[in-house]
């Protein structure tokens, strides 16, 4: 006897009403069920069909769910029957077990939680929103990646731009979520590469310009010399921007996470933490002034700031950067208040830091050395960084003009 495939509500009926939808399978008396992920209402089904009525707002979705795991399901016995192979119902839905890992739903739960073991807070908690917007977009049916295509991928730009107040490069970065997502489902086979809808003639990912705009000497000075000793919020938020800013704009995650066995001979030696290169600096004398602030008898881990010292256990990555993300958004309120006082019109943040001391080195010094001392992989990085600073020779040839 060959076996038949059906689309149906299996009977067990949920406590909101609704039924989940399935492919029964049978073969000699056997009956097995591969549920599709979804559950509606029987007035939202048609039996004869086999589809879910336009009644349904995801009807359309759903339907083309409901095709492919049917389709899936078909192709699966047809293999199984050309191997001459166990066709039975129990052997089918074994088989497509297998195939569950290939929507989307399941890889993105897997990318955000490898996202978690490997310590990548900033970057778990800025893909899981986007995973959601695409998901809610999709009315929250799960879909294939087959039926990720440009199309689709198109229409969730717009409805980004219709429905956020978001600027371009945040609409790119959920498109780089899904690309990120998608490389992952092809590297673990559960998608043919043929789908992949990124690339050349297809979806292509290209950030646009963003301007950066850096601190002047002046404005660094009067930072400096701002009378906040009643303000402890924002002084020890003064400390450390300045602190970073001494240091080549060191990046605030490496500044929180400095111990004083870092420091040997008057000089700095630490591994950046965005890519691990390692390097040593001078300590200059202002820099050496904040660090006297600080010191104090058996500091917890042995932190220079105390602003991780809270933290259990400092080799717990995924923690270490949820809490540095928690006090850079107190250091930038307590930066705020600092370019209150001092009217400054410019942005004052942690991260300010670093596009001040590439505007204040503009092209004084060599490139290799911004290299090194921005502890850039690439040299090409720091040429295309530093160039938002340099303005010489533009403005040397509209002078020219105008004169």
């Amino acid at each position: 006897m060959s076996s038949s495939l059906k689309v149906t509500l299996k009977k067990d009926k949920k406590k909101d009403g609704t039924f989940p939808l399935a492919i029964r399978i049978t073969k000699d008396r056997a009956t097995n069920f591969i549920l599709i992920g979804h559950s509606i209402k029987t007035t939202d089904w048609d039996p004869i069909a086999q589809k879910v009525k336009k009644s349904h707002p995801a009807s359309t979705r759903l339907n083309n769910l409901i095709n492919n795991k049917f389709t899936e399901a078909q192709n699966k016995l047809l293999e199984l029957e050309a191997q001459k192979q166990d066709t039975s119902s129990v052997a089918i839905k074994s088989s497509l077990k297998g195939s569950k890992l290939g929507t989307f739903n399941k890889q993105s739960s897997i990318y955000l939680d490898q996202l978690k073991k490997a310590g990548k807070y900033n970057r778990w908690s800025a893909d899981a929103p986007r995973v959601k917007r695409f998901q809610e977009f999709l009315n929250s049916c799960d879909i294939s990646f087959a039926e990720i295509d440009v199309a689709l991928l198109k229409k969730f730009k717009s409805h980004l731009k219709v429905t956020r107040n978001i600027s371009e490069r945040t609409i790119i970065n959920h498109l780089i979520v899904l690309r990120s997502i998608f490389s992952q489902a092809v590297a673990a086979k559960v998608v043919d590469p043929k789908y992949y809808p990124f690339g050349k003639g297809k979806i292509v990912i290209k950030f646009p310009d963003s301007i950066k705009i850096g601190l002047s000497k002046e404005e660094v000075q009067a930072i400096e010399e701002l009378d906040i000793k009643d303000n402890l919020k924002a002084e020890h938020a003064r400390n450390l921007w300045l602190f970073s800013y001494y240091f080549a704009g060191m990046r605030v995650g490496d500044v929180l996470r400095l111990k004083w066995s870092d420091f040997q001979n008057n000089r700095l030696y630490y591994a950046m933490g965005k890519n691990t290169k390692v390097g040593s600096l001078k300590v200059p004398d202002k820099a050496l002034a904040i660090l006297e602030k600080y010191k104090r008898i058996k500091p917890i881990n042995d932190l220079v700031f105390p602003d991780l010292e809270s933290v259990d256990d400092l080799k717990n990555r995924f923690e270490v950067e949820r809490r540095i993300n928690q006090k850079v958004k107190v250091l930038d309120e307590g930066l705020a208040e600092i370019a209150k006082d001092l009217k400054l019109t410019k942005k004052l943040t942690m991260h300010i830091s670093r596009h001040t001391f590439g505007n204040i080195s503009g092209d004084k010094i060599n490139v290799l050395m911004l290299q090194k001392l921005y502890r850039h992989s690439h040299i090409s990085t720091t040429i295309g960084y530093q160039a938002n600073f340099i303005h010489k020779d533009a403005d040397e040839a509209l002078d020219a003009v105008l004169s």
